[in-house]
This record gives structure tokens, C-alpha cells and sequence, in this order.
């Protein structure tokens, strides 16, 4: 009998090890005073990530003493170890706080020190006149860049109008669609546009989410910059990156890493 009981115990402590060792699903809710949608959820132990929801909601793959890692820009840094009692309920609440940036001191009015050359200086002048104050419409829309504008030089008619350098055309005849067109200027002006939106783009991606993907796809701090320009020549770059959410964002990232390590292991063969 004695025995019996022993072994139970024994098989007891087993199913308890195994429970806590495998890994499991671990559904969370994110509780904070300001936005908590898209924030990045990342199992560090595990390298495995994901992102909340508009309910700051998430699912995420763990076991016992992995740590969570909770990052946004709205938030401070948080991480959190995965303990029996997670495990058990296989739920986590998460409360985040707010990060404040503090400004600098700001001293309001002049303050005059009795040097004049100083005071002159300190001292603040009229504003310039806005194209608004004299009754002069203006442009306010995004600043076009160098190639862009290049572009439109290239391609505009003296009516201000988009031209085909083989476009029908009456009285007098703008030569610089024309020239541009055959010459093949136009076609390389459109190109640099494109190359220019792309690595636009890759640095946005870079500067916002590569601390954090990286934290669960590890690589050579050498070859970070070239894994981003790699992903910026994929030709479904753009479609799988401008003006998609970071979670879509992190996935293709994910999928390029895998290429990318696949062709530095073929290499070194």
C-alpha cells in the first residue's frame, strides 16, 4: 500500500513538471491611461512577439519563468516573469504606466543683463511676413523632395498640367516633356522617386520597431543595416509596409529574417 502511494506521488509531481515546463497559450489584457493599441509583446525567453489590440488585448505563447517583455512609446518599459500562477489561469493582467516627457525649464519674457550686444541678441525680432498676411495663396502641402521636384519639371506643360512627351499637342510645344521623354530622363527621375520612398519607409520601420524585433530575431549588429536594405529590395515592400499596422509589419520582417539568415548560412558554404 505503502508503495502504491508512493508511486502516485511520484507520478503526482511529474504531471506537475510537465504542466509547467510545456509551454503554453497565455491570454492578456493591457490596462493604462492612454492608448493601448499596438503595443509590442514580446516573449524574450522564447523569442516569440505580438501586439495588442484596440482592447489591449493579446495571445502569446509561454511557459513557467519565461519573461515578458511590454514596450510602446506611450509607455514606460515593462517586463514581467511568467510565474505558476499564470500558468494556472493561463491569464495575464498588465497594467502599464503613462511616459511623461519632461521639457526643459522655460523662462517666459526678456531678461535684459545690462550688455547690449547680449541683450540685442537675446532680444526676439518681428516674425517674417506669411505669403497669408499680403493676400498671396501659397502651397501647404508635403515638401517635395529634390527628385520629385526634378519630376515635375520634367513632365509639366507651361499650362501647369502632367505631359506625355507623346501626348497630341496644340499651339505652343513644351520641349521639356519632349526631350525628357526620349532621352529616358523621366523615366529615371520616376525611378529615384520610388527609391527615395522606399528608403523613407525602411528608416521609418528601423527607428520605430528594430529594438524590439530584434530582441526575438537576434543578429550581428553589423549586419542589422543590411538586413533593413535587404527588406527595402523585396518588390512587395511597400504594399506589405506603407501604411500597415507594425503587427503586418513585424510578420514580413520575420519572414525576410528567415530568408536572410537561409542566404548568410548558403554563403559560408
Amino acid at each position: 500500500m505503502l508503495k502504491i502511494r508512493c508511486v502516485l506521488i511520484v507520478f503526482i509531481l511529474m504531471g506537475f513538471q510537465n504542466t509547467f515546463s510545456q509551454s503554453i497559450k497565455v491570454s492578456g489584457r493591457i490596462k493604462s491611461n492612454t492608448n493601448i493599441e499596438n503595443i509590442h509583446v514580446i516573449n524574450i525567453t522564447a523569442q516569440v512577439f505580438t501586439i495588442t489590440d484596440k482592447k489591449g488585448l493579446f495571445t502569446i505563447t509561454a511557459k513557467l519563468n519565461d519573461t515578458l517583455k511590454f514596450s510602446s512609446v506611450q509607455h514606460k518599459l515593462k517586463e514581467v516573469v511568467v510565474s505558476k500562477e499564470i500558468i494556472s489561469t493561463k491569464v495575464i493582467f498588465v497594467t502599464l504606466e503613462e511616459h511623461i516627457n519632461e521639457l526643459d525649464e522655460v523662462v517666459v519674457g526678456k531678461v535684459l543683463t545690462g550688455d547690449l550686444l547680449s541683450d540685442i541678441t537675446n532680444t526676439a525680432g518681428e516674425p517674417p511676413i506669411n505669403f497669408y498676411d499680403v493676400g498671396i495663396p501659397g502651397y501647404t502641402g508635403k515638401p517635395a523632395t529634390q527628385s520629385e521636384r526634378k519630376m515635375d519639371e520634367a513632365t509639366t506643360g507651361p499650362n501647369g498640367k502632367k505631359l506625355k512627351w507623346y501626348s497630341p499637342l496644340t499651339g505652343s510645344i513644351p520641349l521639356n516633356p519632349i526631350l525628357n521623354g526620349l532621352s529616358g530622363r523621366t523615366k529615371m527621375l520616376k525611378n529615384r522617386v520610388k527609391l527615395e520612398e522606399r528608403e523613407v519607409l525602411m528608416q521609418s520601420i528601423k527607428s520605430r520597431l528594430s529594438k524590439d524585433f530584434f530582441v526575438s530575431n537576434p543578429l550581428d549588429e553589423a549586419l542589422k543595416m543590411d538586413f533593413f536594405y535587404f527588406c527595402a529590395d523585396d518588390e512587395n515592400f511597400v504594399k506589405h509596409c506603407k501604411n500597415q499596422r507594425d503587427f503586418k509589419i513585424l510578420i514580413f520582417l520575420r519572414m525576410k529574417y528567415i530568408q536572410y539568415l537561409k542566404n548568410i548560412n548558403s554563403n559560408k558554404k
